[in-house]
């Protein structure tokens, strides 16, 4: 049965998602919010008859493991027979320095190797376009096979019988052998030189860049696979960090709540540059501030979407897709999204908390200025406007808007930001008119927010029910953790919203229903907010269940069945991964107090 305990390869260009079979079932190319060539994973199931797949199969299979080379992107899959016999796969897609730039081709290069006995495998490379619409015509040479659809055009070499390829046939694998599959481009080296040379400095690379992040003392090999993903995330061209590689995996069985991911929301900016920077990962954390930076510059009259394309589009209509029966058949599966026409206040103090930055680190090649202070106060006035008008809220309501106390609270760190800056750049009278646009709207928000009877925030203004999006009040810097409301806030929390050892969003019933499933960073915020409030022991408990919760190769999709422990939700999700970063970060001993 199809399920989340997948790989995924990638290089800032795009992502694959392997599965523990060694089967490609998800790729979009040539970039992530591409049509998906190969789409497996959410066809239902469709066995040997569904379309869009890269199988490297292994005659009367067994079992398989799975890794990846420590502190890389390279994924490692062995397949055993009944019989004793086995093959290794090796995965990845190279990414390294080269002419003063760094090298991260649309390609996949597939590395085959016999490790016992006799196995006999069979290769299948099945591309579709048109999310699994369109088959391919194809073409052959003596050392390649050309896929054409009238979306784009692949070319497999290898060193493969290529008949063996295309007829599908069973053969004895006797000698290592590679696939490369890319753009339709002759390859200009012998295919083995070029694998084992890609291969080399990809892992050197890889290890490079893990060996500068800054790590805590405990849990780090979970913050080096987090943290890789995060960068396995981002589109190098643009900055950009999409949410998850896939669309419309199912927030939980048959919800019907089935989105596409594959975009930059703005909410999640302030978390991920936190958490880029707690890393040091600053080339990375540089790139998606200029994108933010970029988003904020062409905001048109100042006002900003939630969601934006990752090279900047607007414009995400949401449809359906007949093709594809969806994840286990439990569809729709949609392209686009339609979260980007919505109303979500809070975006303008994530786009200033991030961008605060900016002003602050000095390690940065562009530090803020003026002229980018400037372009920050205009999503600080749309913050003062909105800060107390109905939204859709940070869940993304979409039948329904009220004034949600995290929006409001997000406009409010905008002034209280701006404010900030406008000391750091030495602009008094700026800073005195930030601090007390900034002061008027806390006064209001603690009076609006406040629900006497229950004796904490609410989600809404005059509203009864709690939201985790209040766990976030003292990270934002809206009360101290000190502060008796915040505890009595957290303790309403995980009075409603706690089940078992996970957290939910909000349990009561939105747009579709009740909710079933755990979001997996509300449970990361809530052990921060435990360990703010001194329940530090309660604290690394719950972490330690959510990292065991991960799947077989270190990685969170969006949600957690609290019942089964299984993932749900668009996968690999990067705020899941953010939240692993930050709880690991402010959780950890020192290194002082380990020796």
């Amino acid at each position: 049965m199809t399920d989340l305990n997948l790989g995924i390869i990638g290089n800032g260009s795009y992502g694959a998602l392997i599965d523990q079979r060694g089967r490609v079932v998800w790729a979009c190319l040539p970039r992530f919010d591409s049509d998906p060539v190969f789409c497996r994973l959410l066809n239902g199931d469709g066995g040997d008859e569904g379309t869009g797949f890269f199988d490297i199969e292994i005659e009367n299979f067994s079992h398989s493991e799975q890794h990846y080379v420590p502190h890389t992107s390279v994924l490692i899959t062995k397949l055993y027979d009944t019989k004793g016999a086995s093959v290794e796969l090796t995965d990845f897609a190279p990414r390294f320095r080269q002419f003063g730039r760094v090298f991260r081709p649309t390609m996949m290069i597939r590395h085959i190797r016999p490790i016992d006995g006799t196995p006999r495998i069979r290769v299948r490379v099945r591309p579709t376009s048109d999310y699994g619409a369109e088959k391919p015509s194809t073409t052959s040479g003596s050392n390649h096979i050309r896929y054409i659809t009238s979306g784009v055009t692949l070319r497999a070499s290898t060193d493969l019988p290529v008949s063996f390829l295309l007829e599908e046939r069973p053969f004895v694998l006797e000698l290592p052998h590679t696939i490369v599959l890319g753009p339709d481009e002759s390859l200009t080296n012998p295919i083995d030189d070029m694998s084992k040379d890609f291969y080399k400095k990809t892992v050197e690379y890889w290890s490079d860049w893990a060996r500068y992040l800054s790590l805590p003392f405990e849990w780090q090999e979970a913050v080096v696979r987090a943290a890789i993903t995060l960068k396995l995330c981002s589109f190098e061209e643009t900055g950009a960090l999409i949410a998850a590689m896939t669309t419309s995996i199912p927030e939980a069985a048959d919800s019907q709540r089935n989105w596409d991911y594959r975009y930059c929301w703005l909410r999640d900016a302030y978390f991920v540059v936190h958490a880029l920077n707690r890393l040091g990962a600053t080339l990375t954390m540089e790139n998606y501030l200029r994108y933010i930076i970029n988003i904020v510059a062409g905001a048109e009259n100042g006002e900003l979407q939630p969601v934006y394309g990752i090279t900047l589009e607007s414009q995400l209509h949401e449809r359906k897709v007949e093709t594809l029966a969806g994840y286990r058949r439990m569809g729709p599966v949609r392209v686009g999204n339609a979260a980007f026409q919505q109303p979500q206040n809070d975006v303008y103090g994530s786009v200033v908390l991030a961008s605060t930055q900016a002003f602050f680190d000095t390690r940065l090649s562009r530090q803020g200025d003026i002229r980018l202070f400037e372009e920050l106060e205009r999503a600080g006035h749309k913050a003062a406007k909105f800060y107390d008008q109905p939204d859709a809220g940070p869940w993304e309501l979409r039948t329904r808007e009220r004034v949600h106390t995290y929006s409001s609270v997000m406009c409010w760190a905008a002034c209280d930001r701006l404010a900030k800056i406008a000391n750091r750049l030495g602009l008094t009278s700026k800073a005195k008119a930030w601090r007390k646009q900034a002061d008027d709207m806390h006064a209001v928000i603690c009076k609006q927010a406040w629900n006497e009877k229950k004796k904490c925030f609410v989600e809404s203004f005059g509203g009864s029910d709690v939201d985790a999006s209040l766990l976030l009040l003292h990270e934002l810097g809206f009360l101290a953790p000190t502060d008796p409301r915040f505890e009595q806030t957290v303790q309403a929390i995980e009075k409603e919203l706690r089940k078992g050892d996970f957290l939910f969003r909000y349990t009561a019933p939105d747009d579709i229903g009740q909710p079933e499933t755990s979001f997996s960073v509300c449970t990361f915020w809530y052990i921060n907010a435990l360990d703010a409030i001194g329940r530090k022991e309660e604290a690394r408990k719950l972490f330690e269940n959510m990292l065991a919760c991960r799947n077989h190769v270190g990685l969170f999709s969006e949600d957690i069945d609290p019942k089964t422990g299984e993932l749900w939700g668009n996968f690999p999700q990067t705020y899941s991964m953010v939240g692993l970063i930050n709880s690991a970060m402010r959780l950890s001993k020192s290194w002082e107090e380990a020796f």
